[in-house]
């Protein structure tokens, strides 16, 4: 994993969420970026959740941090398991590598030549103004984001919509009544974890238990299916009534299509597998085959790519699992082809996100599908190895796995990012320690904001995002007049405060006559002075009103009186 919290991503973002809620564990949570502000403008159920087990547990925020990344994939790996075991008789464990595989254009970028860094910036860039992200890249990214952290009940709820497909008829009405509830905790909890996989399993869903009513016929599922989305609104009622979100401006559509080898380089694999499932129907009716062809001869290439596994799926008399799975990954893809979702960004980035958040989603659903239709077809097939021999491999897969980290001593931060950390920030799980080597006056200082009571809400830089601002507010979680700016004006839009915030943090500095009234506005009760302070701001501060309480290593703070 990539153990230092830095800048270069979504990691000041992510561990000031989490230092927020540690530090003071309030609902909502504080927003550590908008002094008075708070966490209602975004889903913080993950971070809270986290936040949650670091305070019971007594770990703090920057080892919390790197402790998520394994909690939620170890979590993810035993639903998997559980799925694998719901369906396949042998090669239970074979969906597992969903969360390891990388998309074939990976090798191909190593294979001509480019190194490890070059390889995945290449594939998280290989869509026309679309960032792509899989599984195993977020996991070592370690980026601890709110879509990465769901990724463990996008698993939940697909095993539960697997217990339910397979075990429904032999469910009582306690039973069904209670696998209703869990899915509604699962799928109500999405808008909490991540709204974008609300926005795909939301729609999923309620197709589901159409058929699954459909197919069963019976008062009972009819009736929990009709209480799924009731429930799953009501249990997190608290929620929603408090949600402040930005908005989501409508469905466009018009973009140009993806271009094939691109999609290929990402997809190929999983749909190779789909293609092999489906040959069987293709050779028996390759008429549909021409469901293709309007799309192909229009340039939308990938998306008649898509549509032919898809309708052949849909033909089938009956459904599988993970034929279900196929097809909702399938269609998730399918609606990028066409649409996007409008929202602020714009121009040749207008899908940036609807690309960067369903693609994560549809590399669960389908990879998970086809992996299962490959297990089926091997579980068929007599066994190549005695039952005892598949058992030591599978434990000596399971110590190789375990074992790679430290046997390889992969720079994951260099491989990743190409950053360069001094080496006592690989060798801990503790995020801030890099800090000591580069920055040691600044880790003092944060060492003691964090020993302050909670209440305190600080003055410290502004100076845009994804550079060393918003760094003291993010490694303490005490809440700052303005942290990363873009970040701010994505959740909150662009109200009066967009101007206001900047210029007043900065006459805070510059304008000592101002500089009390203005951290009394924002019930500031700490000044940070540091390196960046000084390089951002010509700093004037008055000559009363303000008690310095710490003066070590370049850095000063002081406390408002009064």
């Amino acid at each position: 994993m990539n153990p230092p919290i830095g800048y270069f991503s979504e990691q000041y973002m992510n561990h000031a969420f989490l230092a927020s809620v540690i530090r003071e564990p309030v609902v909502p949570p504080l927003d550590p970026w908008f002094a008075g502000g708070h966490l209602t403008v975004y889903y913080y159920l993950g971070h809270w959740l986290t936040g949650c087990l670091a305070i019971v547990t007594g770990i703090p925020s920057e080892v919390a941090f790197n402790l998520v990344p394994a909690t939620v994939y170890g979590a993810s790996f035993v639903t998997l398991y559980a799925t694998g075991s719901l369906l396949l008789r042998r090669w239970r464990w074979v969906a597992l590598p969903v969360l390891l595989l990388v998309p074939p254009s990976v090798p191909w970028f190593l294979a001509t030549g480019a190194g490890l860094y070059e390889a995945l910036q290449e594939t998280n860039w290989i869509v026309a103004g679309a960032r792509f992200e899989f599984p195993a890249f977020s996991l070592f990214l370690g980026n601890v984001h709110a879509f990465e952290m769901a990724a463990f009940n996008q698993f939940l709820l697909i095993f539960l919509l697997g217990f339910a497909w397979c075990r429904w008829s032999g469910l009582d009405t306690r039973g069904r009544r209670g696998l209703a509830l869990l899915l509604a905790v699962s799928i109500g909890s999405m808008p909490l974890l991540s709204s974008w996989d609300a926005l795909v399993y939301g729609p999923l869903v309620a197709v589901f238990l159409l058929a699954l009513s459909l197919r069963e016929r019976d008062r009972s599922t009819l009736m929990a299916a009709a209480a799924v989305p009731g429930l799953a609104f009501l249990l997190y009622l608290p929620y929603y009534l408090q949600l402040e979100p930005a908005g989501i401006g409508g469905i466009g559509a018009g973009f140009p299509p993806t271009d094939p080898l691109a999609f290929l380089a990402i997809w190929g694999g999983f749909l190779g597998i789909v293609y092999a499932a489906v040959a069987r129907d293709i050779r028996r009716f390759p008429v549909l085959l021409a469901v293709a062809l309007p799309f192909l001869a229009t340039g939308y290439v990938a998306l008649g790519v898509i549509l032919v596994p898809l309708a052949y799926l849909l033909l089938r008399r009956k459904h599988a699992f993970p034929d279900l799975l196929c097809v909702a990954g399938l269609a998730v893809i399918a609606f990028c082809e066409v649409f996007y979702l409008m929202e602020m960004l714009g121009g040749d980035y207008s899908r940036f996100n609807t690309i960067f958040k369903f693609y994560f989603d549809a590399w669960i659903l389908l990879g998970t599908g086809s992996l299962l239709l490959a297990g089926g077809w091997l579980a068929a097939r007599r066994p190549i190895l005695p039952a005892a021999a598949g058992k030591w491999l599978a434990a000596l897969a399971a110590l190789a796995l375990i074992a790679a980290p430290v046997a390889l001593d992969v720079d994951i931060g260099r491989g990743l990012l190409g950053i360069d950390y001094p080496p006592a920030g690989y060798t801990t799980l503790d995020g801030l320690a890099y800090l000591e080597a580069t920055r040691p006056g600044e880790a003092a200082a944060i060492d003691y904001l964090r020993t302050l009571d909670g209440g305190h809400v600080l003055v410290e830089a502004e100076n845009g995002d994804y550079g060393y601002y918003s760094r003291i507010s993010s490694f303490t979680g005490i809440p700052t007049v303005l942290g990363q700016i873009s970040h701010e004006l994505t959740w909150r839009g662009n109200g009066a405060w967009y101007t206001e915030r900047p210029a007043e943090i900065r006459a805070i500095y510059e304008d000592s006559e101002q500089t009390l009234a203005l951290m009394a506005k924002y019930n500031a009760t700490l000044l940070y002075v540091g390196e960046a302070e000084r390089e951002r701001y010509d700093v004037r501060l008055p000559d009363h009103g303000l008690v310095p309480i710490y003066d070590r290593g370049g850095v000063r703070i002081y406390e408002r009186d009064g």
